[in-house]
């Protein structure tokens, strides 16, 4: 009887769905941060003056935050612990949110966001491997899915704000930022409620600690459920408990090793083809329109219907993920995604723009759901916060370039030329991850990472 073995014969009970909340409410929040950029553009032009360039770099200053917190969090979360990462990156994000607010002008500004968006990439890249650790393989899709799908959340949350506060408060840009660094009240909830991840402390050698909170899980599970825990399956595969210490050099070198190269290369492709298609949407709709002849304020109206439209994409695509498997939902959202933008492409009529709009928010973040579900379960508990962070770095690349991409090029590409670059992109994704892709629904981790190859591997790499 392992610790791991009790741990994923658990059914999803509150205490499940109350990690579920915590870390929700931390995507949230990164969500939130992410999507008000958006809706500061036209306020940040009008206070400094700014032409598409400057904008354009203000699109990329959070993603460019994220590539290098996301690296950071994956290192560190392999070494000092998942918790202490998600809450050191928080309070990070929010110190430099406050800073953003504040900011006198367009270079301080720009510096304030590239540092709050470190910290909300490194949480960002923590959440999902640390919470996927906790969960049994046959519910891991959905749970992780409806974990992403929170995201949604703080993009609504965000068009709400730059629709009612943005144009309406005085400073109303100041204001927004202000109201997204108050997640840093969560913190101290944060370091009471959760536990580090007993898979984490297996694979260190802290077997008491590991213990003590899967037997805690376990009474809280029966108490919630009132009935006896299932009967514990014999484990497949055990991780391993002698693992190098990971640093990115020995990391890069072990997921391009010939054990891992395929599902790095497939990850890391379909990590960069949705932030890519994401980001260039999200970050320029709001100006696109208003470009197209639409006010500001119809224009934010407009977004907040686009945004409306993520939450059924995660919830759909996590229920998904658990019936076609993660690589199948992936291909068909990607599939989706590919010819919505094709159709906005080709829209003209604000109302038509919208709803093709609404459409692509829903493919582009369901595809999300299932990427959040996909990535932790193809890398080893010892690299699966470093694995997860580069993946979602990687992915930050394309976030970067897309928003300064469509910047300089909508004047000569136009509106449906933007579109029909994002649908190329699309495509070329979906072809990736059906052809090459892992199949991984109801697998253990252990199943799925630690048969023996790629840990020794990685010892022979690391001597």
């Amino acid at each position: 009887m392992t610790l791991l073995a009790r741990l994923d014969r658990l059914p999803l009970s509150r205490p499940h769905y109350k990690l579920l909340f915590i870390g929700g409410l931390g995507y949230t929040f990164d969500g939130m941060d992410s999507a008000v950029v958006a809706f500061l553009l036209p306020s940040a032009k009008a206070a400094w003056g700014l032409d598409n360039g400057h904008l354009g770099l203000i699109g990329s200053a959070t993603p460019f935050g994220f590539l290098f917190g996301a690296i950071a969090a994956g290192l560190l979360g392999d070494r000092i612990g998942r918790k202490k990462v998600m809450m050191y990156a928080l309070a990070f994000y929010a110190v430099f949110s406050v800073l953003a607010a504040f900011s006198p002008n367009y270079e301080i500004f720009l510096g304030a966001r590239v540092l709050a968006g470190a910290g909300a990439g490194a949480e960002s890249a923590i959440i999902a491997p640390f919470l996927s650790e906790f969960v049994p393989a046959k519910r891991r899709g959905w749970f992780v899915g409806a974990l992403a799908g929170f995201f949604s959340f703080g993009f609504v949350m965000a068009a709400l704000i730059g629709r009612f506060i943005v144009p309406t408060v005085p400073e109303g840009w100041r204001v927004a930022q202000l109201i997204t660094a108050l997640p840093i009240v969560m913190l101290l909830w944060w370091r009471r409620s959760l536990p580090e991840s007993p898979r984490f402390l297996v694979a260190n050698g802290r077997h008491a600690e590991a213990e003590k909170i899967v037997a805690k899980l376990e009474r809280d599970v029966e108490r919630a459920t009132g009935q006896e825990l299932p009967a514990v399956a014999q484990a497949d595969a055990q991780p391993a408990t002698e693992t190098p210490k990971v640093n990115l050099f020995s990391a890069l070198k072990f997921l391009w090793s010939p054990a891992m190269a395929r599902r790095t290369a497939v990850i890391w492709t379909v990590w960069f083809v949705i932030t890519f298609s994401y980001y260039g949407f999200f970050s320029w709709i709001p100006t696109l329109l208003v470009e197209r002849g639409i006010t500001v304020t119809k224009s934010f109206e407009f977004s907040i219907i686009i945004y409306l439209a993520q939450i059924p994409g995660y919830f759909s695509a996590a229920w998904l993920s658990e019936r076609l498997d993660r690589k199948h939902t992936i291909a068909l959202y990607l599939a989706g995604s590919a010819v919505s933008a094709f159709w906005l492409s080709q829209m003209d009529a604000p109302w038509s723009i919208t709803l093709a709009g609404a459409v692509l928010s829903f493919f582009l973040n369901g595809t999300y759901a299932g990427v959040y579900s996909y990535t932790p379960e193809v890398f080893p508990t010892w690299i699966r916060a470093s694995g997860t962070g580069l993946s979602s770095a990687f992915g930050r690349v394309g976030s970067i370039l897309a928003p300064t991409i469509i910047g300089l090029s909508a004047a000569s590409l136009g509106f449906a030329g933007v579109f029909g670059l994002t649908t190329a992109v699309l495509a070329a994704g979906v072809v990736c991850v059906v052809v090459f892709g892992l199949s991984t629904a109801g697998r253990s981790l252990e199943e799925l990472t630690e048969h023996g190859k790629p840990v020794e591997t990685a010892k022979e790499m690391t001597k």
